[in-house]
């Protein structure tokens, strides 16, 4: 998967869902795109060196998904409980959208519910 087709089936999750780059003050992370849903973020990579994405995962299946796949690894400047990282060049389309999609949903989930509180 290339760069503008993750980045047009990000898009295609939702209406609700936004993309930004929010981090263009800092030099180092210029390039970093963002994917947000009910204004929380659920992906993020750089546009300058695309091969790595940053996903939220469930704790429970972080361990599962790196035993099973060797493109899965720590997150970089993420809490490693929460996300983690997919080197996106060395996995499938179907793992690419299966975790993007379940990233979705768990942001989703957790936000659309604190609104109604």
């Amino acid at each position: 998967m290339n760069v503008e087709e993750l980045r047009e089936y990000c898009l295609s999750l939702g209406d609700d869902v936004d993309e930004r780059l929010p981090f263009v003050k800092f030099k180092a992370a210029q390039g970093v795109l963002v994917f947000y849903v009910l204004e929380h973020m659920f992906c993020y990579f750089n546009l300058d060196d695309f091969n790595v994405i940053t996903l939220k995962c469930q704790p429970e299946k972080i361990v599962l998904l790196r035993e099973k796949y060797d493109c899965v690894c720590n997150p970089y400047n993420a809490n490693p409980k929460h996300w983690i990282s997919l080197r996106v060049l060395e996995a499938k389309n179907s793992l690419v959208k299966e975790l993007v999609s379940n990233s979705y949903e768990i942001v989703k989930a957790k936000y659309k519910k604190n609104k109604r509180k």
